[in-house]
């Protein structure tokens, strides 16, 4: 089992997982972070820790999209380590559905 990030996060980016995380698998994008599923121990710390529940195990029915969207963007992505500033709007975003198609991106962030 791993972790991965879902669509919640997209311009959300609140990033209360990333100083929780033990191992660093957090990759930041320019509206979301990711989790890099080889780096992941599965202890579940992140998933507690995020105000918008993105975080969700693999094992729920129909990760596999975010299993892949995590692994493929963590390879490119910098490792973001500490809580940054979440986005201004960041609060009107929560709960809007379908967020990765309309607004992902592949444009890294900054990294920490």
């Amino acid at each position: 089992m791993t972790f991965v990030v879902t669509d919640a996060c997209v311009r959300c980016k609140y990033m209360d997982c990333v100083e929780v995380c033990p191992v660093d698998c957090f990759h930041e994008g320019e509206n979301m972070l990711v989790i890099d599923p080889l780096t992941c121990i599965d202890c579940g710390v992140c998933e507690i820790e995020c105000p918008v529940d993105a975080i969700q195990a693999d094992t729920v029915e129909g990760s596999e999209k975010w299993v892949e969207i995590n692994h493929r963007l963590s390879r490119t992505w910098p490792v973001i380590r500490l809580k940054g500033t979440p986005p201004p709007d960041a609060d009107d975003w929560k709960g809007v559905p379908d967020k990765f198609e309309r607004y992902g991106s592949d444009t890294p962030g900054k990294g920490s």
